[in-house]
C-alpha cells in the first residue's frame, strides 16, 4: 500500500487540493455546498494522483539515473510497470467521472485537459528542451480553474487571476528544483534548464524574473474586488521576501541559495492562500 501511495506523490497533491480549495472557494456564490466541494476535491485528488502515477512509469527508466528517484516503486522493482500504468488509468477515470457527475462537466474537461497536457506534451520535452517547464507550467496552473468551475460552472476575469498567480509561482520553484539536482538530471537525459547552462545564470535570471512579475499579479485580487487591503499588504510583503531570495540566488549562484528559493516557495504560496481566504470582500 506505501508503494501505491508514493505513485500518487502526496506530498504534490496537497498543493494542488490547497489551489483548487482556492478557486472554489472564489467560485462559490450564495451558501457553501459541502457535497459539490466533497466531490471537487475527490475528483480532484484522484485526476492528479492518476497523472503522478502514471508520469511515474513514464519516466521509470530515467528514474533509475538520479539517485533522488532510483528508489521510487518501479526503478527499485516493488511494483511492475504494468500494476502503475492501471493504476493510474484507473485513477485519472474516476477522478474525470466523479467531476463529472459529482459536480459539472466543465470541471471535468479542465481536469482531464491537465492530465492530458501533463503527460502528452510536458513529460516528453523534459528530454528535448529546457522549454518544458513553460509548457508544464500551463497545466500545473489548472487547479485553481478546476475548483472555480466546479464552484461557478464557468470561468471569470478572477478565475484566471488565481490562474496567473499559480502559473508564476512555478518558475522559481522549479527553477529552484532543478538547480539543486541539476547533476540528477543531466545523468537522466532531462534538459533541465541548470543542465543546459550549468553556470547558472540563465536559472537565476528565470528566477528573478518571475518572482518580480509575481509581485504585481499577487495584488489583482484586490483590484478585482476579490480582497482587501490586509491581503494587498501581505500579498506585497511575501513577493518582496520571495524576490529577495531571488536576488541572493542571483549574486551567489549555489545549491544552498537554489534550496532556500525553494523553502521560500514553499512557505509563499500557503500563506498568499491563507491571505485571501482571512481576508476576502465578500463572507
Amino acid at each position: 500500500m506505501h508503494d501505491y501511495i508514493e505513485l500518487t506523490k502526496p506530498r504534490i497533491t496537497w498543493l494542488i487540493l490547497m489551489s483548487t480549495g482556492i478557486g472554489y472557494y472564489f467560485g462559490r456564490t450564495g451558501n457553501w455546498q459541502f457535497w459539490v466541494l466533497f466531490h471537487t476535491i475527490v475528483g480532484t485528488g484522484l485526476i492528479a494522483s492518476g497523472t503522478a502515477a502514471l508520469n511515474q512509469w513514464y519516466e521509470r527508466d530515467a528514474d533509475r539515473h538520479m539517485r533522488r528517484t532510483q528508489m521510487r516503486p518501479l526503478p527499485a522493482g516493488r511494483l511492475s510497470p504494468r500494476t502503475a500504468l492501471l493504476f493510474g488509468i484507473a485513477l485519472a477515470i474516476c477522478g474525470g467521472l466523479e467531476l463529472g457527475f459529482g459536480v459539472n462537466w466543465l470541471a471535468s474537461v479542465l481536469g482531464v485537459s491537465t492530465l492530458l497536457m501533463y503527460l502528452f506534451l510536458y513529460t516528453p520535452l523534459k528530454q528535448k528542451t529546457w522549454w518544458s517547464t513553460t509548457v508544464g507550467a500551463i497545466p500545473g496552473a489548472m487547479p485553481p480553474l478546476i475548483g472555480y468551475a466546479a464552484a461557478a460552472d464557468r470561468l471569470t476575469p478572477q478565475a484566471w487571476v488565481l490562474y496567473a498567480i499559480l502559473f508564476l509561482w512555478q518558475f522559481p520553484h522549479f527553477y529552484a528544483i532543478a538547480w539543486m539536482y541539476r547533476d540528477d538530471y543531466a545523468r537522466a537525459g532531462i534538459r533541465m534548464l541548470p543542465v543546459v547552462e550549468p553556470d547558472g545564470e540563465s536559472t537565476a535570471r528565470q528566477i528573478l524574473l518571475y518572482s518580480v512579475l509575481l509581485i504585481p499579479i499577487s495584488v489583482l485580487p484586490k483590484w478585482m474586488g476579490m480582497t482587501g487591503t490586509l491581503y494587498m499588504a501581505g500579498a506585497i510583503a511575501l513577493g518582496l521576501l520571495f524576490l529577495y531570495s531571488g536576488v541572493r540566488v542571483s549574486l551567489d549562484r549555489t545549491k544552498a541559495r537554489a534550496r532556500r528559493v525553494l523553502l521560500a516557495s514553499v512557505v509563499y504560496l500557503p500563506l498568499l492562500y491563507c491571505l485571501m481566504v482571512f481576508d476576502p470582500v465578500r463572507s
